[in-house]
């Protein structure tokens, strides 16, 4: 029988062609399964099915890559909405207390909005700006909440301005400068803010929306705000007041459950 001929590397071409088009199939799925990771990460917080319509792919498709992403700890899934995990924030170089932060952070929210009713809010400092890092908002106020790791400006918003009044001078004054706000009005609300330990906004950044925030310390470092939000005809200054004891509480226990990683 005559043998079958071969290429210069010995393989035969029938064998070959397969070979190239399983390595075809194989980068077809990797880019897929960025292309949801991807998208995961940039939205914040998505579904499966907003997944599928963004990217063009069936939805049992997306699930699978979602199962798979989920087994390696890539995205996590509260109630079939999917989120980016603390796994990646610690490869990005996110340090023990920021990915403890992402971990526990959804289900702390989840929790502390079923108590009080309204929109919870983890946000962190990076730079000149505040990110929202985690989010809980009920059905009625999602025309107000953010996006998970939505860029925020120090100077507006309860969350916000918690964070800017506990951040270095330099910080503060750059931002100050910067500012549409009077700079000496904004100055005493910093002020205010460290001396009574809360900010109250009203409609800052999304108008009909009011907030009430906190700073998180842990030995000494504000490590995040954690802010109450809702429309305002349900978040008035009574509303405030009496939410109070509830996030000052809420505070204390993330501020226990920080102290354990720092």
């Amino acid at each position: 029988m005559a043998e079958r001929p071969t290429d210069d590397r010995g393989a035969q071409p029938e064998q070959r062609s397969v070979s190239a088009g399983d390595e075809s199939a194989r980068d077809t799925a990797l880019v897929r399964g960025l292309r949801i990771l991807s998208s995961v990460a940039e939205t914040g917080e998505t579904n499966a099915k907003q997944l599928a319509a963004e990217l063009d792919l069936p939805l049992s498709t997306t699930y699978r890559y979602l199962k798979t992403l989920r087994e390696f700890d890539l995205v996590e899934e509260f109630g079939g909405r999917y989120l980016p995990s603390s796994r990646l924030s610690s490869w990005s170089g996110g340090n023990a207390t920021r990915s403890h932060l992402l971990e526990v952070g959804h289900r702390f929210l989840r929790r502390l909005s079923a108590r009080s009713g309204r929109t919870s809010v983890l946000a962190v400092r990076e730079g000149r700006n505040a990110v929202c890092l985690r989010q809980f908002a009920p059905d009625e106020d999602a025309d107000i909440a953010f996006r998970i790791y939505e860029v925020l400006p120090l100077d507006r918003g309860a969350g916000q301005r918690v964070l800017l009044a506990h951040a270095p001078s330099q910080i503060i004054a750059e931002v100050a400068a910067e500012s549409s706000h009077p700079e000496e009005k904004l100055l005493g609300s910093l002020r205010q803010i460290r001396s009574s330990g809360f900010a109250y906004s009203q409609s800052e950044l999304r108008s009909g929306a009011n907030a009430l925030s906190c700073p998180v310390i842990v030995r000494g470092e504000v490590l995040c705000s954690l802010t109450l939000a809702g429309h305002s005809e349900r978040f008035g200054n009574a509303t405030a007041t009496s939410l109070k004891p509830l996030l000052t509480e809420a505070v204390e226990e993330l501020q226990t459950a920080l102290s354990e990683v720092c």
